[in-house]
């Protein structure tokens, strides 16, 4: 019988919840070149599930089009998760913000200390 090891989480992604404003940096492959790009946005769910859980963010691309892209815990293409800003929310998927345009799809703030890492 043959085990399979468990891949680590990335070290580089902190805590989120539903409603953080975050900006993901993640390595992506184009022909032979390696670059970071940024994507900004609402994260509108989170998927616990292991080594398949996952995280998925919202942002309103140009001509108020929204895009959702979802990023794996456990991927190594992930360079870092910034913070910026935590959203008061009273549930765990944000799918309503997907029928919200302009100002009705803010998400006021919550001042949460940040945790210190020791």
């Amino acid at each position: 019988m043959q085990f399979i090891e468990r891949p680590e989480p990335n070290p580089n992604i902190p805590e989120l919840r539903p409603g953080d404003t975050v900006r993901v940096h993640n390595r992506i492959v184009e022909g032979n070149r390696e670059r970071v790009q940024v994507f900004q946005g609402v994260v509108i769910r989170v998927r616990k599930g292991g080594v398949n859980s996952n995280f998925t963010v919202r942002r309103i691309a140009s001509h108020g089009v929204g895009v959702e892209r979802t990023f794996f815990f456990h991927s190594p293409r992930i360079e870092k998760v910034e913070v910026l800003r935590h959203g008061k929310v009273r549930r765990a998927k944000l799918y309503f913000l997907r029928d919200r345009q302009g100002k009705k799809a803010r998400l006021k703030e919550v001042r949460r200390p940040t945790p210190e890492r020791s």
